[in-house]
């Protein structure tokens, strides 16, 4: 190994144990005070909850961790969301587990919160999965209520889904394993099956105090909506019991009894290991994404027996296209060049830009994957479209659009994999989260932005000297130099990883070595779900 992998592999891996570092201060939730005072309860923490829940020694793959990350800093905080979410499997079965956090403001409902679980229940419908929520739950976070209220995509939407779920055949159970106000006391009676702990779990519209307020009633919250009551009353509740433990036992044995569905029926085959080391990525792949690397070495350390087959290998360079297997399942994969090619005695760097030919490769390879039924996996480290007069004469827009109509007609499910940069439509052409891939993951490198950090700031600085300039005043170079750097400094605080996982532009932070893991459950997931659309192209430019 050279000295530039061996600073490429330790800064990878500062970057992972960073990573790690933000992660294990996000496990602690709303903080010790808060889970102490859930201990006097008899309750366990979120994440302990799901662990008790799922088969021993499986797979859970968590889905937004970082949500909410570095946001609402008046407000304390909102660790993960105030949701502690994922894929995982209960009695062989894989599921949706959403769990809230009590120790976050009382599961109070942020913002971020309605948008992470309205990603939870869209993948749950998208895949066909099972739903097993963990209710315990202030409700809506009252002082942005007007954030999280009223509009399409707010809090009422997951009870829209609960129906929507409920009519196509997903199953939903909800264990209530504390409150239930308000709006939400509607997500467990609309769910399938609702447990609930005695003694802590609730169900109501209203409490004692708004109850009280309200028509002057004075009343518990156990003879308002306590677990006794919505059993033996009401007839609401399904099931009661003593400990979480107990009730989650339960949720195991109702899930073991599902019945099996139709399937998408993807190829798999016994799975086999890379044969080249996967944490040799760590090497290979420069965590400042400024350096050239050949994408088919970082494939090669993903895939069964780190056997690659390239599609059209000899044309269209900058975007690499090939069949393989990730884990015994069969997929096809789209990947942007970064590296260093010979044209007789000159060098060329391939800097993950999309040329007219790329852009043609990639879109006849995604038809060919959607006639065979293959599922496709998107690597992005893409700076976007080649520009300028000889590409514009060429056709760029044309040829992109062929792209971007192929990646979104597309029906077999898509897995995408920011392993680099994401900037502008190359994020679109290469199935950034508005086309719909099943699961969009990213490595702690990974940036997403309209354009470069470098190129942005530059662009900004320039419009606001001509602004100046335009009003008769001058600005001093070295004022120039200092304004620049403020802007390159906000400006990439922006594009960062954990800017997009906060705001769930990205599922996931993972580390590098886990691509094979999550790829391989995103496809396991969206197995569940039978492809019932044709593929159709749509109208472009030929």
């Amino acid at each position: 190994m050279n000295l530039e992998f061996n600073k490429n592999d330790d800064a990878m891996r500062l970057a992972i144990s960073q990573m790690k570092q933000r992660f294990a201060k996000i496990e602690e939730g709303g903080g010790k005070k808060a889970m102490e005072k859930a201990r006097a309860k008899n309750k366990m923490a979120p994440r302990e909850r799901i662990q008790y829940l799922i088969d021993k020694d499986s797979r859970f793959v968590e889905i937004g961790a970082f949500a909410g990350y570095d946001m609402y800093k008046e407000e304390g905080g909102c660790p993960a969301g105030g949701t502690v979410a994922g894929v995982g499997y209960v009695s062989g079965r894989q599921c949706i587990i959403v769990a809230n956090d009590n120790t976050v403001k009382a599961g109070a409902w942020f913002p971020i919160t309605g948008k992470k679980n309205l990603r939870l229940q869209e993948i749950a419908m998208e895949n066909r999965l099972p739903v097993i929520y963990i209710v315990d739950s202030a409700g809506v976070y009252l002082p942005m209520q007007d954030e999280i209220f009223p509009d399409k995509e707010h809090f009422g939407r997951i009870f829209r889904n609960n129906a929507q779920m409920s009519a196509m055949g997903i199953t939903q159970i909800a264990a209530v394993m504390g409150s239930c106000v308000a709006g939400g006391a509607y997500l467990p009676i609309m769910s399938d099956e609702t447990l609930m702990v005695e003694g802590n779990g609730s169900i109501f519209l209203a409490g004692p105090y708004l109850v009280k307020a309200a028509i002057g009633e004075d009343a518990d919250a156990e003879s308002l909506g306590g677990a006794k009551m919505h059993t033996e009353v009401s007839g609401i509740a399904d099931y009661k019991f003593e400990t979480e433990q107990e009730c989650l036992d339960q949720v195991r044995r109702i899930m073991d009894k599902l019945g099996e569905q139709p399937r998408a029926g993807f190829d798999r085959v016994a799975p086999a290991a890379p044969q080249k080391d996967t944490k040799e990525i760590y090497g290979i792949v420069s965590v400042d994404n400024a350096k050239p690397y050949d994408i088919v070495e970082v494939i090669e350390r993903l895939v069964d027996n780190s056997e690659f087959d390239q599609f059209k290998q000899d044309y269209g360079k900058t975007i690499v296209c090939g069949y393989a297997r990730i884990e015994g399942w069969a997929v096809g994969i789209v990947a942007n060049q970064r590296t260093i090619v010979k044209s007789g005695k000159k060098e060329m760097q391939l800097g993950g830009v999309i040329y007219n030919d790329s852009a043609d490769k990639a879109a006849r390879f995604i038809q060919n994957c959607n006639q065979k039924r293959i599922p496709l996996v998107f690597l992005q480290d893409v700076t976007g479209f080649m520009v300028g007069t000889r590409s514009e004469q060429s056709g760029i827009i044309k040829d992109g659009a062929k792209l971007v109509n192929a990646v979104s007609n597309s029906v077999v499910p898509k897995i995408t994999i920011v392993i680099g940069n994401s900037y502008g439509a190359g994020n679109y052409a290469m199935c950034g989260k508005a086309y719909d891939p099943r699961f969009i993951y990213a490595w702690p490198n990974a940036k997403i932005a309209v354009m470069g950090g470098e190129q942005a700031a530059k662009t900004l600085l320039q419009i606001q000297v001509a602004a100046l300039k335009s009003k008769g005043e001058t600005i001093e170079p070295e004022k120039e130099k200092e304004l620049l750097q403020k802007i390159t400094d906000r400006y990439n605080e922006q594009t960062s990883a954990y800017y997009a996982a906060a705001r769930l532009w990205v599922d996931e932070i993972i580390d590098p070595a886990d691509t094979r893991k999550v790829i391989s459950e995103g496809i396991a997931a969206a197995n569940h779900a039978p492809i019932v659309q044709e593929w159709k192209g749509g109208v472009f430019q030929v």
